[in-house]
């Protein structure tokens, strides 16, 4: 179907398969649309396009049960006098962070001792806050470990970091610094600032953090949260390789939150950090364990590829959480929120960014155009996905046995539904590659029956029908849809161009080939069912070929089966 054999799989086809079109084997069983005998394909599925553990580290587990609720609104009556001393305990602060701000583009070693002052006023500040803090495993030095990475990322909460590490500088986004007294306690820590709307700002950002790494102890420590955005803690995300490029030893730090009510946890899909507040306010207390784990040290390959480098400690860092990794990352957040604007449930737009840019070769627009895409087709669904319906009225045709095939092509799971990542990878692996210009001259000249260089409705009617074993289908608004001149001819250029946007048909039209060749290959020449085709799986659960799909007869299908001698991998070139 397309698929390559990854890494340690079996590129050969099974036994059961020689007999068969080299596309298509028998799958067994029924399928999830209209009963067709499921088919399997020689190729196994590439193991590493496989769903993630968990599909959706963006929202809030647990919400808050009706007692939590009502305990909640008992107690925010003693929270208006711990807002009022959190007030009155950071107004200290802002002489010292303002005296510090302003020494913000050099290294400063006069003003260490305000760095402890702030310090040990934001643990009072948690103290006040109801923080109960365990602490695990020895803080590095400045020299031992020049980056302190933490995970996972689940709060605002999570600064505690910072005033159990003697307040290090962080990379922060440059939206925070404009926060009244935050950004001004924020600004003397001398942060890293991130402005996700600056083309330049990752550059800018990864020299910075390398020429301080790099500065043997001219520079305080950096502390950065590689996730780059906020999760449930029910995973590791990918990590951003901005605190590994530097090569420098690194101090993984671990962050626990041990409640039995979350009021913590920060993400895309929950509630706000407002809300958060007040809610871990009224606790009588908030536990929390920060776990300092040896440093890492990298080797030689770690220093001289920072993807290698940033796995490894996100690996010994989830092996101590006990939860595992995916390959999420701050670009599924967004295409959540495009998904939400298109009325999909907003883990629709879940992808696996990370993995699926690298294997596919997907830019982070060329994945959000798709998803527009995706959303016109699933429009009719309920809950974000595509059924052989909706697939069926996209491209303008009615069910059969092709597009239950290249429906099943999609299915990644078999779950009878189509995501928008199962979509994603459909088409860069099945219908893009099928989308060449010999595939698109192979079908307009099969539509072309009588050569003159144009296909007029008739012509197009009669194949489509023949194809899908329809012969009262009406494709007349498919065809007026390609034919943009609209003279009621199609040219090459119309063909292709339309060919083009819409690469599923291409893989239509390979799938529909590769059937005729399968039920070719099931008879002889006399058109009579051989002996090894009645033992074959895959006639005994499939439809009779006279029942199926007629065979067209013409110059690049021609009558007779002249590959009946051929060996599978001439037909797998075909």
């Amino acid at each position: 179907g397309g698929l390559r054999a990854g890494p340690g799989q079996d590129a050969r086809p099974p036994p059961a398969a020689h007999a068969q079109s080299p596309a298509v084997a028998a799958r067994g069983g029924s399928s999830s649309s209209g009963g067709m005998a499921k088919r399997v394909l020689p190729l196994p599925r590439q193991r590493s396009f496989t769903a993630p553990i968990v599909p959706n580290p963006f929202v809030h587990p647990r919400p808050l049960s009706a007692g939590d609720k009502l305990r909640v609104r008992l107690a925010a009556r003693a929270v208006l006098p711990t807002v009022c001393f959190i007030l009155y305990m950071a107004v200290p602060l802002l002489p010292s962070s303002a005296y510090q701000t302003s020494c913000e583009s050099e290294p400063y070693h006069s003003v260490r001792m305000i760095q402890t002052t702030l310090s040990c006023i934001t643990r009072t500040l948690f103290f006040v806050m109801g923080f109960q803090v365990k602490v695990k495993g020895k803080i590095a030095s400045l020299l031992e470990a020049p980056v302190v990475v933490a995970a996972p990322h689940s709060s605002f909460f999570d600064a505690i970091i910072s005033a159990l590490t003697g307040m290090p500088s962080v990379v922060s986004r440059a939206e925070n610094l404009s926060t009244p007294v935050f950004g001004t306690i924020l600004s003397s820590i001398q942060p890293i600032s991130v402005s996700r709307q600056d083309p330049d700002s990752r550059k800018n950002t990864v020299a910075e953090i390398t020429k301080r790494a790099l500065s043997r102890g001219q520079w305080p420590q950096l502390l950065i949260f590689p996730e780059g955005t906020c999760t449930n803690r029910s995973c590791l995300i990918t990590f951003k390789q901005g605190a590994f490029l530097p090569g420098v030893p690194v101090q993984p730090v671990l962050l626990r939150y041990p409640n039995r009510v979350d009021t913590v946890t920060w993400t895309w899909q929950g509630y706000s950090g407002t809300e958060l507040l007040l809610m871990t306010l009224c606790q009588l207390y908030t536990r929390v364990e920060v776990e300092f784990l040896p440093v890492h040290v990298p080797t030689e390959e770690e220093k001289n590829d920072p993807t290698i480098f940033a796995d490894r400690v996100r690996q010994t860092m989830a092996t101590a959480l006990n939860v595992p990794v995916t390959d999420h990352t701050f670009e599924d957040c967004r295409l959540m929120i495009s998904a939400g604007q298109l009325t999909l449930p907003m883990e629709a737009g879940l992808v696996e960014f990370t993995k699926i840019s690298k294997k596919l070769n997907l830019k982070w627009n060329h994945v959000r155009e798709q998803l527009d895409t995706f959303a016109a087709i699933a429009s009719a669904s309920k809950g974000g996905r595509i059924g052989i319906e909706e697939f069926a009225e996209h491209l303008k045709l009615p069910i059969s046995d092709v597009l239950r095939e290249l429906f099943l092509l999609f299915d990644r799971n078999g779950d009878g539904t189509i995501d928008f990542r199962e979509y994603v990878i459909g088409l860069s692996i099945l219908c893009n590659p099928a989308n060449t210009e010999e595939t698109i001259q192979m079908a307009f000249k099969l539509f072309d029956a009588d050569e003159d260089g144009t296909v007029t409705e008739e012509e197009f009617a009669h194949i489509i029908q023949s194809a899908l074993g329809v012969p009262e289908l009406d494709v007349s608004m498919l065809f007026k849809e390609i034919d943009a001149n609209e003279t009621k001819k199609l040219s090459y250029d119309e063909f292709k161009n339309y060919a083009l946007t819409h690469p599923v048909y291409a893989k239509l039209f390979t799938t529909y080939l590769e059937l005729q060749r399968y039920h070719s290959g099931m008879l002889d020449e006399d058109g009579i069912e051989s002996p090894e085709a009645k033992d074959s799986p895959v006639t005994q659960s499939a439809i009779p070929v006279s029942e199926a799909i007629p065979i067209a007869r013409n110059k690049v299908c021609p009558k007779g089966n002249e590959e009946d001698n051929s060996s599978t991998s001439d037909k797998k070139d075909d």
